[in-house]
């Protein structure tokens, strides 16, 4: 599969951690919650979401959730976090990575495996759609399968690797990105 135009639909494509949720940040690191009760979806987020829907887009999720191959977590933990995001802000499908750095795989970020499996899935024009993120894995994933990026900076303490297409304080701030693109 190419880069850039597989079909027909537009999508918006969010990370989980930071973006749908909040993380829990210690030493300037994000990190997921460990359970579906810590959930807490990002201000002015399921909003964004009802608005996005509303004006054609699909949603979805793609996230790497590495603690799985490491042993720190079950899928069963990751997919009860998926369905309370699902709930509260109306996210299509949630594609999910449970591979580790090591395993070489295509579908962890910043490979666009996960944005291309959703591509050929739902008819998605990558060219058209959007990818957001608040780690440069994100939104490099994004930029490899044609998407527009949009980075949440958190100024986190890690190094950018390559530049997003736009740069927002607050996940909700791109929504005016992705509405003027129209």
């Amino acid at each position: 599969m190419g880069i850039g135009k597989v079909g027909s639909r537009r999508a918006v494509f969010f990370d989980r951690d930071g973006v749908l949720i909040e993380s829990v940040v210690r030493n300037g690191k994000p990190y997921p919650v460990a359970a579906a009760s810590e959930v807490r979806i990002v201000d002015g987020v399921a909003q964004m979401c009802r608005s996005l829907a509303d004006a054609g887009f699909l949603l979805v999720c793609v996230t790497n959730q590495p603690d799985v191959a490491r042993g720190t977590a079950t899928r069963q933990a990751v997919e009860a976090i998926n369905r309370v995001v699902a709930e509260q802000t109306g996210i299509s499908d949630f594609r999910v990575c449970y591979h580790d750095d090591k395993d070489m795989c295509d579908c962890r970020k910043p490979k666009p495996g996960l944005l291309r499996q959703a591509a050929a899935e739902y008819d998605i024009d990558l060219g058209a759609s959007f990818m957001i993120g608040d780690r440069w894995k994100d939104t490099e994933a994004g930029k490899q399968a044609g998407c527009t990026t949009i980075f949440v900076d958190y100024h986190y303490d890690e190094r950018e690797q390559s530049a997003p297409d736009f740069r927002v304080a607050r996940v909700a701030d791109a929504l005016q990105y992705i509405l003027k693109a129209e």
